[in-house]
């Protein structure tokens, strides 16, 4: 009697992606999207607890629950939709960004402007400051991805196909995201570079990492990690650099503004994906239906 073939995690991966690819293919268009997505998640995030005054406790509340609620929704769903996808990346960064203001800053004059002596409802903030404030975050990263290297799954996010795997990348977005907030919000804040310097530094350590994809002895995962947390801070910087005053190195464009034009870019980039997606599906889709006939 002859034993049956035994499947191998390769095997079971590549049948399994076949009908559950949830996440996007890394290209040009996904770190445009990223970019944008970051950065409406700053200027609307600053929209909910600086300009409607609702403060950063109860914003990070508010955002949080949110992106619990358009992460269930992804995790359900079977296949990877741009729209469900790119909200989750959305609610992560405007979480991040009122979760790190939560964090680094108080009541001080520094970080409320007008005169203003509060904001919203309970605390202000921990006042942690930036340095410690990244210290925990880049402490919180570090153990998700043990976690993620202990587990043997792949940290390649298109061969990602199991439910355990994809929390797991939700959980480093998370974090990591909140991360990129604290370093952009240093950088525009205490490194006397500005919102414009900051982005510009970030802008060419990115470009460095884009060198650096030739080189063979270096992991194109690792840089893709490096690249995500970083494109965060970009988006941070460039956020402030639209939305505040003339006299502090910004645009004045107000987050509003800001934010309805960043929203109406990033919807078109998530029309465009979407289109692309369903052309790329449908192939997949008769080839499926053929093999399930064939079995």
């Amino acid at each position: 009697m002859q034993k049956p073939d035994m499947l191998t995690d390769l095997d079971v991966a590549s049948t399994t992606k076949s009908v559950m690819k949830k996440l996007p293919e890394v290209t040009l268009a996904f770190w445009i999207m990223k970019i944008a997505a970051t950065t409406l998640g700053e200027t609307a995030g600053d929209l909910f607890s600086q300009t409607l005054k609702l403060g950063y406790f109860l914003t990070t509340i508010v955002l949080f629950l949110a992106f619990v609620v358009t992460l269930v929704v992804q995790l359900r769903s079977s296949r990877y939709h741009p729209f469900l996808y790119w909200t989750v990346i959305l609610s992560t960064s405007m979480a991040g960004t009122t979760m790190s203001d939560f964090m680094n800053r108080d009541a001080s004059a520094k970080y409320l402007s007008n005169g203003a002596t509060s904001l919203g409802w309970g605390p202000q903030g921990l006042g942690l400051g930036y340095p410690a404030g990244a210290a925990i975050l880049v402490s919180m990263l570090l153990v998700i991805f043990a976690v993620w290297k202990a587990a043997g799954m792949t940290f390649v996010i298109q061969d990602i196909v199991t439910f355990r795997g994809e929390a797991l990348f939700w959980s480093a977005i998370l974090v990591s995201n909140t991360l990129g907030t604290s370093m952009g919000d240093f950088l525009s804040d205490s490194s006397g570079l500005g919102y414009a310097g900051g982005a510009l530094l970030v802008t060419g350590a990115l470009a460095v990492l884009v060198a650096l994809m030739k080189v063979p002895a270096v992991p194109n995962v690792l840089l893709f990690w490096i690249a995500f947390v970083l494109t965060r801070p970009l988006g941070a910087t460039a956020g402030d650099f639209l939305t505040k005053p003339v006299a502090k190195g910004g645009l004045d464009l107000g987050t509003a503004g800001s934010s309805a034009v960043l929203l109406a870019v990033l919807f078109g980039l998530m029309a465009q994906a979407q289109v692309r997606e369903r052309r790329t599906a449908a192939p997949r889709e008769r080839e499926e239906a053929v093999a399930q006939r064939a079995d």
